[in-house]
């Protein structure tokens, strides 16, 4: 009998109450979740650094394109002086051309910028599913 006795305190102490279930619950929802936040805050650090490392290599690449862009227009405007254009319009000519050429590059370049998303994809999906999860707990 006293053994009976003592298996039944042991169940009844290893039953937990519903408040002490649902603290359990409640700390596991805030360890995920906060571990979801630390995972979009590492893909947002990661498509920052990419971004950073492609305006980088544009930045390179813009100022080697520059120079030489410079030599030329200046050789365009000295072909257009040997046809016979008078110097002053023939260095306005190539830097209108110039001038429009630019435009339409960084125009492009901007409408790209602006479809390029940077958005913690796999942490947006991760919590979702976690709300879905705890829903179906609760209910």
């Amino acid at each position: 009998m006293a053994h009976r006795e003592a298996l039944v305190h042991r169940d009844h102490r290893n039953e937990r109450s519903i408040g002490e279930l649902f603290s359990e619950l409640t700390h596991d929802m805030s360890t995920l979740l906060r571990k979801e936040v630390e995972l979009a805050k590492a893909e947002l650090r990661q498509q920052a650094s990419q971004a950073a490392t492609d305006a980088a290599g544009i930045g390179a690449g813009g100022a080697l394109l520059y120079a030489g862009l410079l030599a030329i227009i200046a050789a365009i405007s000295l072909i257009l002086v040997r046809l016979g254009v008078v110097p002053w319009l023939a260095v306005l000519i190539t830097g209108l051309v110039t001038l429009a050429v630019g435009y339409g590059l960084i125009q492009r370049a901007r409408n790209k910028l602006k479809h390029r998303h940077v958005v913690p994809r796999r942490a947006a999906r991760q919590a979702k599913e976690t709300v879905e999860w705890a829903k179906e707990q609760v209910s």
